[in-house]
């Protein structure tokens, strides 16, 4: 059985090659703008024709969210047009689909952890966008939104690498502490991605349409996040917490993103490690 990924160069698509080894009975096509341009609708449908995969991961989207306030139609290509591409493309040939998305699409006024079931007010044009192109994959009967939120990884740009970027140059440095929520490592979000799949395919497990939520456990803010990483790699830089309204963005973050997992794990069984111990482990497997 063939697993086809878009996006495979970003965080999750690299975390999913790693992974894939994991996984000798399943062929994995790993795609990005060189081998598919998922906003070309008829290359997307020959593509996926020819291919006839048994399940599709959407890791592909525009996540410029500053940019995203001034660039609003790239942003709608990527994370609505191009979802609609792929997700009658899998139509077609019914492939499962599975399509990432984020906790953008809540207003972030919350005081308790977001459910799948809870409604969405994005307050962003990234927000808004991820929002319209979880309603055009809904349409589909296979499919499957996951929202995520906070994510980092070995691979490409992040909170983490860039922290420790910054935490070797400088001797202190400001990070916002009223923006609360789950660091989650993609590595971890790959593998159970691929877990779900193959449960699916061995039958331990029944597909089940709709939307679910993944992040790593437990909850903490911005300037917590990054106290630890500078603690875990041993850089004497000074974190200072500061307010969102000294730190002023384009685009509005919700100051509450924790997401309520029940759902994921009872359905698929899954297990999610607290957010300290991925980050130690990520952070330890990158100085070997």
């Amino acid at each position: 059985m063939k697993i086809l990924v878009t996006g495979a160069n970003g965080q999750l698509g690299s975390e999913l090659k790693a992974f894939s080894a994991n996984y000798p009975d399943f062929v994995f096509d790993f795609t990005d703008l060189a081998e598919l341009d998922i906003t070309n609708k008829t290359a997307c449908a020959n593509y996926i024709r020819s291919c006839a995969p048994y399940a599709v991961i959407n890791c592909a989207a525009y996540t410029a969210v500053d940019k995203a306030e001034t660039e609003k139609e790239k942003a709608h290509l990527l994370n609505v047009e191009a979802v609609e591409n792929l997700t009658k493309a899998s139509e077609q040939v019914g492939a499962y689909f599975i399509h990432i998305s984020t906790d953008y699409v809540f207003d972030g006024k919350s005081y308790m952890p977001y459910a799948e079931s809870d409604a969405t007010c994005p307050q962003s044009e990234y927000g808004r966008s991820k929002e319209l192109g979880e309603k055009v994959a809904l349409r589909y009967e296979k499919s499957m939104i996951v929202r995520t939120a906070w994510l980092y990884s070995s691979f490409g740009n992040n909170f983490v690498k860039t922290m420790i970027r910054l935490g070797s140059e400088r001797r202190e440095l400001n990070v916002v502490f009223d923006q609360t929520g789950t660091p989650t490592y993609a590595g971890d979000l790959a593998s159970a991605l691929l877990q779900i799949i193959d449960k699916i395919a061995k039958g331990e497990k029944h597909f089940v349409a709709g939307i679910y939520h993944y992040s790593n456990e437990g909850v903490c803010s911005w300037y917590d996040f990054a106290c630890s990483i500078m603690e875990l790699k041993g850089l004497d830089c000074k974190v200072n917490p500061i307010e969102t309204k000294d730190y002023p963005t384009p685009a509005q973050r919700p100051p509450f993103s924790v997401l309520n997992k029940a759902k994921i794990k009872a359905a698929y069984g899954i297990e999610i490690n607290r957010w300290e111990t991925s980050l130690k482990k990520m952070i330890q497997e990158q100085g070997r």
